[in-house]
């Protein structure tokens, strides 16, 4: 979903910074994105978001190369099911490093830049089970909750500063975790769904921001 939300963005003119934990998933999408978009400041960095001192590392390279922050994702995320009596010791603190405190840490380093300009627009990526508890949610659906009560407070102070917050709540997207499901590939959602998506709600007027987006597959919750 990272990688579809960016290149709308670059589809539409902007320059964009990215970072992943695999160096040639990153060596492989700027190339390929550097023959697409010739004009584009392409920016990639190799990063663990669940790492405090990695997130710093990133959002600095970002700050010493683009002088404005218009759009922050934060998308990092990753999923374990189980229950919370019986699932693995300390999953619940990985997962909280991985989709909420990379959110966290990533948009405090940036924050001053962005109110700075009192200008810019915040994506946080939480999904469904963000809304409500669902079998085997265990730790994910907590820190998922979590995401979201996170971007609901950012948007609350955030609007004297004209920075606008929006939660992005998903159903099954069909992503790389999917794969090998045996499901049939069009009861998902598409990645392109949720990067259209966000691009309709970053192109609003300045007087108006979706608070939260909640997006299904039609049949419904997988």
């Amino acid at each position: 979903m990272g990688k579809a939300i960016a290149e709308k963005f670059l589809q539409n003119g902007f320059s964009v910074a990215i970072c992943a934990r695999n160096k040639q998933d990153l060596e492989r999408v700027q190339a390929e994105w550097n023959e697409n978009y010739p004009a584009a400041s392409i920016l990639t960095f190799p990063a663990d978001l669940a790492i405090k001192e990695e997130v710093n590392a990133f959002c600095t390279y970002v700050l010493a190369n683009f002088d404005q922050i218009d759009v922050l994702v934060n998308n990092a995320g990753t999923y374990f099911p189980g229950q919370l009596a019986t699932e693995a010791d300390g999953q619940l603190e990985k997962l909280m490093g991985v989709n909420l405190y990379s959110a966290y840490n990533c948009t405090r380093a940036l924050l001053p830049a962005m109110k700075a300009k009192k200008h810019g627009h915040i994506f946080n990526m939480c999904s469904v089970a963000s809304l409500h508890a669902y079998p085997n949610g265990g730790a994910y659906s907590i820190t998922k909750y979590a995401v979201l009560g996170f971007s609901d407070n950012l948007r609350l102070e955030l609007m004297p500063d004209n920075i606008k917050v929006t939660s992005i709540c998903p159903g099954a997207t069909y992503t790389r975790s999917w794969e090998g499901s045996g499901l049939d590939r069009r009861r998902f959602m598409q990645a392109e769904d949720i990067a259209e998506m966000v691009w309709a709600s970053y192109t609003l007027s300045p007087g108006a921001n979706v608070e939260t987006i909640v997006i299904r597959p039609t049949e419904g919750d997988i």
